[in-house]
């Protein structure tokens, strides 16, 4: 949302088939979300009123705004819902007790209502009162959009058709060494790019320019690549990088074996070898996942490699699950989002749930 105004309502139209389903069966619905880091305190850039009426559009119905105010001017509020309403409730981040986890404040959210349904998986990782609090006072159940998370990804990770085939993109390997040692232990390929890439090349010897490394972290690489490479699962690096004289669009670029970085130049995408390498390797996969970006894609000069991987994902023929908000934003971007079979809509959420993590808003309700 900008100045109040929508302008991306992929989650909003996400929730919606959870909602109508809600309201076919005669129940009034009271929504609870949240917009930004309000820091617990009200901040009127980040209200939602005007996801309300939007919503009221998507909908056909009104939707009721209940604003940031005392228990008991929202449990008046909440009350007035009949069946086959809806009203949506202020960025509930405005109250400082939800990302406390406060329990007397999950007792009283829970006391607006007779069931609890949490569609939120993008909020999943996070222990607070809206996403596993209530959840200790009220029956918890999925919508339709965190049962098809759960499935995508538990599935696609615990039972995947095989082989299976991880690409791992990104920028910092730290951030993500227990995704992959999670993922080695049940992939039969894994496929590294991105900066993240560039970072395992230099723990390998090789001189990366002036490519983004994490020089302090060299060593803990080294230990990772040692782990990973006694699983039984291939690791593959980029064959060749596009490389540029400075980070900018307009930069002069070249393409160069990996191993060959020219000093002063950065790779800031994987080349056009490495993209046919791995469509090789996607067309006998029975299951590919791609968590984060394999070049600067927002630049159309270093956007091919993700955008290459993307469609030689979409078609494989496998089943292919995109988690990490960078690699959803590159698939769309090259508009193979509806050629994918499962695109996730949580970041840090998924993150954690591909690295074997427990997730408090999905534990609540099992």
């Amino acid at each position: 949302m900008k100045d109040g105004k929508i302008i991306n309502d992929v989650r909003i139209r996400a929730e919606l088939s959870t909602i109508r389903y809600i309201l076919d069966q005669g129940a009034g619905i009271i929504i609870m979300t949240h917009l930004g880091r309000p820091k617990g305190k009200p901040v009127p850039e980040m209200s939602v009123e005007p996801v309300a009426g939007y919503l009221a559009g998507l909908l056909g119905q009104p939707v009721e705004f209940i604003p940031y105010g005392t228990e008991e001017s929202i449990r008046a509020a909440a009350a007035r819902v009949e069946p086959g309403q809806v009203a949506l409730l202020e960025n509930i981040r405005f109250w400082p007790q939800e990302e406390e986890n406060d329990r007397d404040f999950s007792r009283f959210l829970a006391s607006l209502g007779q069931i609890y349904i949490n569609d939120a998986f993008g909020t999943a990782h996070r222990a607070h009162c809206s996403t596993e609090g209530i959840g200790h006072f009220l029956p918890a159940h999925p919508g339709f959009l965190m049962e098809k998370e759960i499935t995508a990804l538990e599935g696609a990770i615990n039972d995947p058709r095989r082989p299976l085939v991880v690409v791992m993109g990104g920028s910092k390997v730290s951030d993500k060494i227990r995704l992959i040692e999670n993922l080695a232990d049940k992939a039969d390929y894994m496929l590294f790019g991105g900066a993240m890439a560039n970072t395992l090349l230099a723990a390998s010897g090789v001189d990366m320019g002036s490519s983004r490394v994490e020089t302090d972290k060299l060593d803990m690489a080294k230990e990772m690549m040692k782990l990973v490479s006694e699983k039984d699962c291939v690791l593959l690096y980029p064959q060749d990088l596009v490389v540029a004289d400075r980070f900018a669009e307009d930069a002069q670029t070249k393409i160069v074996p990996a191993d060959q970085v020219p000093a002063g130049w950065m790779a800031l995408d994987i080349g056009p070898a490495t993209v046919a390498a791995w469509q090789g390797i996607f067309q006998k996969a029975g299951t590919i996942i791609w968590n984060g970006p394999l070049g600067v894609y927002e630049m159309p000069a270093f956007s091919q490699g993700s955008f290459g991987v993307a469609r030689s994902m979409a078609a494989s023929g496998a089943v292919t699950v995109v988690g990490g908000g960078d690699a959803v934003a590159a698939v769309k971007q090259d508009g193979c989002g509806d050629k994918m079979s499962h695109l996730s809509t949580g970041g840090g959420a998924s993150l954690e749930l591909l690295e074997g993590k427990k997730l408090p808003g999905i534990e609540i309700m099992q």
